[in-house]
C-alpha cells in the first residue's frame, strides 16, 4: 500500500495579532535551521523572541514530517520538571526515566522542538537538548533564552529591538512605528499614521526604543490620549533614564502601566501573579481581594490595558486570562507579605482538587479533565509552596492525593508520585490525609511497575488504626492489581473481589468502576466467562453517571469478553465506539487497538491486524505505561502476530507492521476508524523487521547473550530503556523469547554468521 503525504502535525498555537517586521531575523532564523541543530534565539525580555519563535516554526513547519511542537517553560518552577513538560508537550505520558524515554521516542523522528523561555532552567534545558539530539538525527531544535545554553553546536541569533527611526524622516514608517500603528488601531478604531501624529509616533516609538512590549503596552493607552499627550507622559516617566537602555526601558514601561491603573486594578494586578498558567474568573473571585470591587470589574480593566490577555476557556466555555510573563514578575514584586493571597490560592485549589474526586465520575468527567489539565501549571505553583514548609505539607498530601486519577489518566504519574513521596517524607502524621496519599502513591507505583511493597504494608496499618473499611478496600484493590500483574490471576480475582465488596458499601462510584474493569481483565485471563457480568456492570455504571472518560475502558472491557465468546465483529463495533471517542488516554488507546487486532485476527484480515499491532506499537510507546508488557496481555500480541506473519509471510508482516509503527497518533485513530491507510510516511525501518538503528544494535547484543544491565552499561542508557526496547523488538519480530532473536538475526540477508 503506497504511503500517503501526512497531515502537518504539531501543537503551535495560533496568532491573534498581526506579525510586524523581523524580514531578516525570519530569514537568517531558518538559514541557521537548515543547517544547525540547535538555533537559540537570545535578547532581553519583551524583544519578542517567542513571537519569532513561533512564526519561523510555522512557515518551517513543512519541513518537518512529524511536526513542529512547542514545549512552553516560563511557568516551571522545578528544573526537575523540564524533561515532563517536554514530554506533555509531545503528547507522551510520563515515565519514571521521562529524558531516556525521550530520547527513545524522538529517536527515529523527524521534527522541530520549540523550547520557550529557557533561561531560567537554562541548565537543565542544556542537558535535556544535548542529550535529545545525540538521540535523534532528524530532531532540530530552537530555543529561546535570555541568554545562551551552551551546548555544543548551539547557534546564536540575536533578536534585537524594532528598527526605530533616527528622525522623522517623512519615509516609510519603520517596524517599530508600524507595530505601533496596527496595535493603536485594534483598540482605537479609525486610527491612522498621519502627517499630524507621524512625529509624536516615531518620538514615541523611539523613546521606548523599539521593545515590542513596551510599545504594545503605550499603543492600548491610546484609547483616552492623544499621541502628543502620550509622548509627554512618556517623556515625564522615562525622561531620566540615561543607562542600561532596553531593561530600564521595560521595567518602566510596566511600572508607568501600574501607576495608570486603579487601586482596585494594582491590587489584582499583584494577586493575580500567584497564577503562573492564567486564571479565571471564579479564580480571581476566590483568590483575589479587590475591597469590594467587583472582579469583572477590575478584570476588564485589566484587559483594557493589555495587562491581562483574554483567551478562550476549556472548561465549562469559562474565558481565561493570563498574562506576560514580565508584566507577572512585576506584579509578583508588588505583592504585599503574600497579603494572605497564597494561603486562599491553597483552600481554592484544595476544594478544586476535592470537587474532581467527588465529580470526576459523571458528566461533567471530560470537562474536569480539560480544566486541570489548564491549571496544571497553577497545580504545581501551589503544590511546591505547600512542600516549601513542613507544616504546609499535608495540604499539599490532600491535594495530590485527590488528583491520583489525574496523575494517572493525563499521563503525569512520575510528577505524582514526586509530590506524593515529598509530602510523604515531609508529613509523618498518622491521619486519614497521608493514609489516601499512601493509596494513591502505591496505585501509581504498581501501574508503573515501581516498588511498592512498603507502601502496601504502611496502607494495611493504616487502615487497621485508623478503622476504615474504604483503606481496607484500597489496599485489597492495590494488592489485587500487584498480584495480577505479577502473573498470579486467581490470588489477584479474590483480592479484586473483596476490594469490590468493600467499595460497594462505601458506595464510590469510581472505585467500584475501577475495581470491575480489573475484575473484568483478570477473568478474561482467567477464561472466566463471569468477567462479561463485571464489564457489562461497568458500562452500565458509566452510563449511568453519564462518565464518558470511563465508558472508554468500560467498552473494552464488554468487547474482550465478546471476542472471547466468538462474537469478534460485536467486539470490533465496540473497540471502534470507544476510539471514535478520541480521548486523549494513550493507555487506553493501545490497549483497543490490540482487541481491534485480535478481531481482525480472528475474521481473516491478517494485513488489517498487522497493522493494528503496529499501531499499538506507537502508542505504547507515546504513553509510556507497562502494564501491556506483563505476560497475560503480550500473550494474545504473540499469539495475533503468529497468526498474521504465518498469513501473510514475514516479509510482509514485518512491512505492514513497521509502517503502521512509524505512523502519527491522528493516523493509527483513522485507520482503526477505516477513515484511511494505516503508515502515511515510509516506515523507520532502515532495519528488516521494523526496528530501528537502536533496536538492531540492542538485538545484536541480545543475540550475543548479553543481559539487560550489560546492555545498558555498553549503549549508556537506563535499564527500563533497554527492557522496553527489548520487549519492543520480541513485539516487532513476533518472538516470544529473548533466544530466538539470534536465530532471526542469523536468517537476514547480507549478516555473516
Amino acid at each position: 500500500m503506497a504511503a500517503r503525504p501526512r497531515r502537518s502535525a504539531g501543537n503551535l498555537p495560533a496568532e491573534l495579532t498581526s506579525f510586524v517586521g523581523r524580514r531578516h531575523e525570519l530569514a537568517e532564523a531558518k538559514r541557521l535551521l537548515s543547517a544547525a541543530r540547535l538555533v537559540t534565539l537570545t535578547g532581553a525580555a519583551g524583544v519578542g523572541k517567542t513571537r519569532l519563535a513561533l512564526r519561523v516554526a510555522a512557515d518551517v513547519r513543512r519541513a518537518f514530517p512529524d511536526g513542529v511542537w512547542l514545549a512552553e517553560l516560563a511557568d516551571v518552577g522545578d528544573p526537575q520538571l523540564v524533561p515532563h513538560t517536554v514530554a506533555a508537550a509531545l503528547g507522551l505520558r510520563g515515565t519514571g526515566d521521562q529524558a531516556a524515554g525521550l530520547a527513545e521516542y524522538l529517536e527515529d523522528r523527524q521534527l522541530l522542538l520549540v523550547l520557550d523561555n529557557c533561561e531560567h532552567v537554562a541548565e537543565e534545558c542544556a542537558t535535556l537538548a544535548a542529550k535529545l539530539l545525540a538521540a535523534s538525527a532528524g530532531l532540530r531544535i530552537l530555543a529561546t533564552s535570555r541568554h545562551t545554553l551552551h551546548v555544543e553546536g548551539e547557534h546564536l541569533l540575536p533578536v534585537e529591538p524594532l528598527a526605530v527611526p533616527a528622525e522623522d524622516t517623512g519615509a516609510g514608517p519603520a517596524e517599530a512605528v508600524t507595530l505601533f500603528t496596527e496595535r493603536a488601531a485594534a483598540v482605537s478604531p479609525g486610527f491612522a499614521l498621519t502627517p499630524g501624529n507621524r512625529t509624536a509616533v516615531t518620538r514615541i516609538c523611539r523613546r521606548l526604543e523599539g521593545i515590542p512590549l513596551a510599545i504594545e503596552l503605550a499603543a492600548v493607552r491610546l484609547r483616552v490620549l492623544s499621541p502628543d499627550q502620550l509622548l509627554e507622559r512618556l517623556d515625564d516617566r522615562l525622561g531620566l533614564l540615561t543607562s542600561r537602555p532596553g531593561r530600564r526601558t521595560l521595567e518602566a514601561a510596566v511600572g508607568w502601566s501600574f501607576e495608570l491603573c486603579s487601586p482596585a486594578e494594582q491590587r489584582l494586578w499583584a494577586q493575580a501573579s500567584v497564577f503562573p498558567g492564567g486564571f479565571d474568573l471564579d479564580a480571581a473571585e476566590h483568590v483575589c481581594e479587590t475591597a469590594g470591587d467587583s472582579a469583572l470589574d477590575v478584570v476588564a480593566g485589566l484587559v483594557d490595558k493589555s495587562v491581562l490577555s483574554r483567551q478562550n476557556g476549556t472548561f465549562g466555555r469559562h474565558a481565561w486570562y493570563r498574562m506576560l510573563e514580565v508584566v507577572r514578575e512585576y506584579g509578583a514584586a508588588k505583592l504585599a507579605a503574600e497579603d494572605g493571597v497564597r494561603a486562599r490560592q491553597v483552600a481554592y485549589y484544595r476544594d478544586l482538587a476535592r470537587r474532581y474526586r467527588a465529580e470526576g465520575f459523571g458528566p461533567r468527567q471530560v470537562e474536569w479533565v480539560g480544566r486541570l489539565r489548564r491549571e496544571h501549571s497553577n497545580l504545581r505553583a501551589v503544590l511546591e509552596y505547600c512542600l516549601s514548609a513542613p507544616e504546609r505539607a499535608s495540604e499539599a498530601l490532600d491535594i495530590a492525593a485527590s488528583l491520583w486519577n489525574f496523575w494517572y489518566g493525563g499521563g503525569l504519574v512520575p510528577e505524582g508520585c514526586r509530590y506524593l513521596r515529598r509530602g510523604l517524607d515531609l508529613c509523618g502524621e498518622r491521619s486519614l490525609v497521608r493514609a489516601r496519599a499512601v493509596y494513591a502513591m502505591a496505585f501509581l507505583a504498581i501501574q508503573t511497575g515501581a516498588p511498592h511493597a512498603a507502601l502496601l504494608a504502611e496502607l494495611a496499618e493504616l487502615a487497621d488504626e485508623l478503622g476504615d473499611d474504604r483503606l481496607r478496600a484500597g489496599h485489597a484493590e492495590c494488592a489485587g492489581m500487584a498480584t495480577f500483574f505479577a502473573g498470579d490471576l486467581a490470588g489477584g480475582a479474590g483480592l479484586l473481589e473483596r476490594a469490590l465488596a468493600g467499595y460497594r458499601t462505601a458506595g464510590d462510584a469510581l472505585l467500584v468502576f475501577d475495581t470491575l474493569i480489573l475484575l473484568a481483565a483478570v477473568r478474561f485471563f482467567l477464561g472466566d466467562p463471569a468477567g462479561a457480568e463485571a464489564a457489562e456492570e461497568a458500562l452500565a455504571l458509566t452510563e449511568r453517571h453519564e462518565a464518558r472518560w470511563s465508558r472508554g475502558y468500560a467498552l473494552w472491557a464488554v468487547a474482550i469478553h465478546r471476542w472471547r465468546a466468538g462474537r469478534h465483529q460485536a467486539a470490533a463495533d465496540l473497540l471502534q465506539e470507544a476510539i471514535a471517542l478520541r480521548l486523549t488516554d494513550r493507555t487506553l488507546l493501545a490497549f483497543l487497538l490490540e482487541a481491534l487486532a485480535w478481531c481482525e485476527s480472528s475474521g481473516g484480515a491478517h494485513e488489517r491486524a498487522a497493522r493494528l499491532l503496529g499501531g499499538a506499537a506507537a502508542v505504547w510507546r507515546l504513553s509510556g505505561a507497562r502494564v501491556g508488557e506483563t505476560s497475560p496481555y503480550q500473550a494474545f500480541d504473540e499469539q495475533c502476530a503468529t497468526a498474521a506473519r504465518e498469513a501473510l509471510g514475514s516479509e510482509a508482516f514485518d512491512a505492514a507492521f513497521g509502517e503502521a509503527a512509524g505512523s502519527g497518533l491522528d493516523d493509527v485513530v483513522r485507520y482503526a476508524l477505516r477513515e484511511k491507510p494505516a503508515g502515511s510516511r515510509p516506515a523507520p525501518a532502515a532495519e528488516p523487521g521494523g526496528l530501528t538503528r537502536r533496536q538492531r544494535e540492542i538485538a545484536e547484543l541480545v543475540a550475543q547473550g548479553k543481559s539487560n544491565k550489560e546492555i545498558a552499561a555498553a549503549l549508556v542508557l537506563s535499564g527500563r530503556t533497554v527492557e522496553g526496547h527489548v520487549e519492543n523488538i520480541l513485539v516487532k519480530l513476533g518472538l516470544t523469547s529473548r533466544l530466538q532473536v539470534a536465530s532471526w538475526l542469523a536468517g537476514q540477508p547480507g549478516r555473516s554468521a
